[in-house]
């Protein structure tokens, strides 16, 4: 909090209770003169309270010193004033640290959600502040970019326009990458594709969702990837990578469909010829 506000924190000594008579005898004075005159008074809002308490310590900082020249607010003025720092443009508040990497979308997840940074620090490990009202990003104690922190539905978006690259030829990915990937692996896996990418108003952001599903064809090869993708445009809306991660955990991309045929034969109850020989 001292750094935050350019200040310096000197505790008092231990045992030493007249390091504190200076400043607490000040509080109760100021403190006695103001309610001394708003005690008989009835007030109806905070408002009106804080305005009256302003005009008293107006009167208080100017009141004369007894046993010496000027007031508190000459001292100000003449000593002290040549000395003051404006206050941050933000309140201080508590935060947690941590650390994340810029993914490929050149965005940060923080609580399950999404805020861009600099492309050129994609790839980077960065280091992340987060408070009640942002999400401050840090690259070697250097801050980089805030976001005012975002509450609600899990994986929002936080995209500054100014993060995205001029040329996304210069980006080492993007979309027209992955359609060519997902092309070397099959049909529906390129439909996936598309629709993921077609998916957000910002195309990058689908980046992290791409590289993720395609690169299940590392662990689990190319093939049942593709019948993975397959199976879950058959039976899914919109599918994505953690519908097509599950089918593939589960193997069921690998099972194969009975005939009707065969499934009907498997239950089938026929009896044969004996049976109706002896009945006759």
């Amino acid at each position: 909090m001292a750094d935050h506000y350019g200040t310096t924190v000197i505790p008092a000594r231990i045992r030493a209770p007249k390091d504190k008579a200076a400043v607490e005898g000040t509080v109760n004075t100021i403190t006695t003169s103001i309610m001394a005159h708003l005690r008989n008074r009835t007030f109806f809002s905070f408002d009106e309270l804080n305005n009256a308490i302003w005009i008293e310590l107006e009167k208080f900082n100017d009141r004369p010193f007894q046993k010496r020249e000027g007031s508190r607010k000459s001292v100000y003025l003449e000593e002290e004033k040549d000395y003051m720092i404006p206050l941050p443009e933000r309140d201080f508040e508590l935060s947690e640290w941590k650390t994340a990497t810029v993914q490929l979308n050149y965005h940060i997840a923080v609580d399950k959600m999404n805020y861009s940074v600099p492309y050129e620090y994609v790839g980077k490990r960065v280091e992340v502040r987060s408070t009640k009202s942002y999400i401050d990003v840090y690259y070697k104690r250097t801050l980089v970019c805030s976001h005012k922190r975002l509450y609600g539905r899990k994986n929002q978006y936080s995209t500054n326009i100014d993060h995205m690259p001029e040329n996304h030829q210069l980006f080492t990915w993007n979309g027209d990458r992955f359609k060519r990937w997902a092309a070397a692996i099959g049909p529906h896996t390129y439909q996936v594709i598309e629709s993921l990418l077609n998916r957000y108003k910002v195309e990058e952001q689908a980046y992290k969702g791409c590289l993720s599903l395609l690169k299940l064809s590392d662990k689990y090869t190319a093939t049942r990837l593709e019948n993975a993708c397959a199976l879950a445009i058959a039976h899914v809306s919109k599918p994505g990578y953690k519908n097509i991660r599950l089918i593939l955990q589960s193997g069921q991309d690998t099972k194969k469909k009975q005939k009707p045929e065969e499934e009907n034969l498997k239950y089938a109850l026929t009896r044969g010829k004996e049976y109706y020989e002896n009945n006759k």
